[in-house]
């Protein structure tokens, strides 16, 4: 399958992604989620939120 990195618009091959995965793009090194497979859209990961013990 074949994408386009959301954030630097590099040209990415995929096989065997799932919906949900977090993937790294080889060129920015942005965390991308699948966010569909077909057909396939990536989207940037959201950003975890530190606890903080709270």
């Amino acid at each position: 399958m074949n994408a386009t990195c959301p954030e630097c618009e590099a040209a990415l091959t995929l096989n065997d992604v799932l919906r949900g995965e977090i993937i790294t793009c080889p060129e920015c090194g942005a965390e991308l989620e699948v966010i569909s497979v077909e057909p396939i859209q990536l989207e940037l990961a959201p950003m975890e939120q530190e606890d903080w013990g709270e």
